[in-house]
């Protein structure tokens, strides 16, 4: 059982070994406060993020985010993670796990021969990239979940509203990290990967028999 004790653990950890790898250089550690009625919350010490919701340029968002430190960690290039869970005693309730990219690419792109030999540039330093933020929500609350049109855990792509692919499962942290870093920090995955701690708890599935039958987002299973 994946615990709000052992979660919090969890993010620390991995936190402490991304600053280890000098893949990131501001961070906030996970804070684990109980609040009425049972609710246990693990975030980066705040919970106002209500700017992301507003119909507002993707900068002004991340301007934002940037100056009230709204982030658990920010990487070297800028993009910043977030990691938000909220438990009801040992029962996962909702999380909200998100990666909001530098939109000021412009001096790694417009300057590449000065970030070439770094790994944590190699991936950005092209012009046609186009940052774009990522969120993997999940939210069991019977008033919010609609099969299909909104599932318990799903994939969010560039904040389009109605944009929720299916995702099999909650996510941990470990899982989650361990996707940016693939996906859009290879080359420093590919150095870096053996020196950051893995985990192989994961939640139970939560997708729906018609969900899977649509295009959705598979997670690794308990080894």
């Amino acid at each position: 059982m994946i615990t709000p004790e052992n979660l919090r653990t969890q993010v620390e950890r991995l936190t402490t070994d991304l600053i280890g790898c000098s893949l990131c250089d501001k961070q906030n550690f996970p804070s684990l406060r109980e609040e009425p009625s049972n609710i246990k919350k693990i975030d980066f010490g705040q919970s106002d993020i209500s700017i992301v919701l507003k119909n507002k340029p993707y900068q002004e968002i991340y301007n934002e985010l940037l100056r009230t430190q709204a982030y658990n960690l920010k990487m070297l290039d800028g993009a910043l993670i977030q990691l938000m869970y909220e438990f009801h005693r040992n029962s996962l309730l909702r999380h909200r796990l998100a990666f909001f990219p530098s939109p000021y690419l412009e001096e790694f792109q417009n300057n590449p021969e000065i970030y070439e030999e770094d790994c944590i540039y190699a991936d950005i330093i092209k012009k046609n990239i186009v940052p774009f933020p990522i969120r993997f929500d999940f939210d069991c609350n019977e008033d919010t979940v609609v099969v299909v049109e909104h599932p318990q855990s799903h994939l969010t792509l560039g904040q389009y509203q109605n944009c929720r692919i299916p995702v099999s499962s909650p996510l941990t942290p470990f899982i989650f990290i361990d996707f940016i870093l693939l996906n859009f920090y290879n080359t420093a995955y590919n150095k870096y990967s053996e020196k950051i701690s893995k985990y192989s708890e994961v939640f139970m599935n939560t997708i729906e028999p018609s969900e899977q039958k649509i295009i959705h987002v598979q997670l690794p299973l308990q080894e």
